[in-house]
């Protein structure tokens, strides 16, 4: 694997540790600033609603520009909004600079996810995805305790101080180690929706960006895009629903004390990591087949969980599965919508919402069925239900790419 996909995996690994390690640090930046457990709670909240509007805006934004050139101007706006919570002298200021770090969040792992994939063979897009998204899942797991750990010892600035760092080392890493035609693709031939090496390689003449924004807005006409980016959202969905309330099911249902909620949660970001490996690998033998298998093992596993969440021992196992069929269709969801969208970066960003909109329907379809009365197994039903839904759309959209529309076809030369 190239080396430039080491420095995709560090920015990912950055953007990754500023969205967890607040959960760690808000009470330490609620008695600093004065402000209320529920205004603190904006830091989360209020990251979660950029990143959704600015997955979409700004790589609309960038639609003409370099894709590694745009990769640079995000990190930097990374950099800055970090900084800006470092330093931060008010509350306001410090959720500007959580708005604005969280802007390019959904961005990067769009338009990175073409990068990646542009790195390496055809047959090994959806592994270069998985590294680039390594990132995230690592930071899943040392995100929280990161920041309760710095913060502890060092104060809640300096786990900023130290994101900040680790942002200007990505960028660094990706200037020098991501070549200038990452990226770019040439048109598309035979039944291959989108080709996965550069039209150009070092040294070099590089074309203009192949398409704008009016170009990139006609691959939403394609079914299977609208069809992945649905399937991403409930899967997201299925598993957040379960995820944002398993500390009450490990405290309420299986018998854990609350000090066993930190390490239960890294056995679910173990989990995750080995699930994002594991997934990118099997997508790039099959990746359609690699997708229904994920949805209907997250599914089953949710069941399953909530079955069997009176047993400690069994609570320890499935909610490592939980993390492992979680986010095993992630890198397989990225590189089937951006093939169908024929590489456009809006696509990718656009999936990196979608997750995000499954994230809140997930959590807020599990907070109704507890407030119904339904106990605290039951956010694990409804995100057994929201997977399986997300099975039925991908089953659909497998069986329409048979017999794909004019809309849904590649491009020929």
């Amino acid at each position: 694997m190239p080396s430039g996909l080491v420095a995709l995996a560090l920015g990912g690994f950055g953007i990754g540790l500023t969205e967890f390690l607040i959960a760690g640090l808000l009470p330490q930046v609620a008695s600093g600033f004065a402000v209320s457990e529920a205004a603190a709670g904006w830091l989360i909240s209020g990251y979660a609603l950029s990143v959704a509007v600015g997955a979409i805006a700004l790589t609309a934004a960038t639609a003409r520009l370099p894709r590694k050139q745009v990769l640079l101007g995000l990190l930097a706006l990374f950099v800055a909004g970090n900084l800006l919570s470092a330093i931060a002298p008010n509350y306001p200021v410090m959720l500007l600079g959580r708005i604005v770090a969280a802007l390019c969040h959904g961005s990067f792992f769009g338009i990175g996810s073409l990068v990646a994939r542009s790195l390496v063979a055809p047959e090994k897009k959806s592994q270069a995805v998985a590294i680039m998204f390594a990132g995230l899942t690592v930071a899943n797991v040392l995100g929280v305790p990161f920041g309760a750990l710095v913060g502890e010892r060092w104060g809640w600035r300096a786990a900023f101080w130290a994101v900040t760092a680790i942002g200007v080392l990505a960028l660094a890493g990706i200037a020098a180690l991501v070549p200038a035609w990452a990226g770019r693709v040439r048109p598309a031939t035979g039944t291959d929706p989108v080709p996965d090496r550069p039209a150009t390689g070092p040294g070099e003449s590089n074309p203009a960006p192949p398409s704008g924004l009016r170009a990139q807005l006609r691959a939403f006409r394609s079914w299977q895009v609208w069809l992945t980016l649905t399937a991403t959202a409930l899967s997201y969905g299925g598993m957040f629903g379960a995820f944002s309330y398993i500390a009450y099911t490990f405290t309420e249902v299986s018998g854990f004390a609350p000090a066993d909620i930190a390490w239960l949660l890294m056995v679910y970001g173990v989990g995750l990591v080995v699930g994002n490996l594991v997934g990118g690998r099997a997508a790039d033998r099959d990746r359609d087949r690699a997708l229904v298998l994920a949805l209907s093992g997250l599914t089953l596993t949710l069941a399953l969980f909530g079955l069997l969440a009176g047993s400690a021992t069994a609570s320890v196992v499935l909610v490592f599965v939980m993390g492992v069929t979680g986010f095993a269709s992630v890198p397989g969801m990225i590189t089937r919508v951006t093939d169908y969208a024929h590489g456009a970066a809006l696509a990718a960003s656009a999936n990196v919402s979608a997750s995000n909109v499954g994230n809140a329907l997930g959590a807020w379809l599990g907070g109704l069925a507890i407030t119904a009365g339904l106990g605290y197994t039951s956010p694990l039903y409804v995100g057994a239900g929201i997977a399986l839904l997300s099975t039925a759309v991908m089953v659909i959209a497998v069986r329409r790419a048979g017999t794909p529309r004019v809309a849904d076809r590649a491009p020929t030369s």
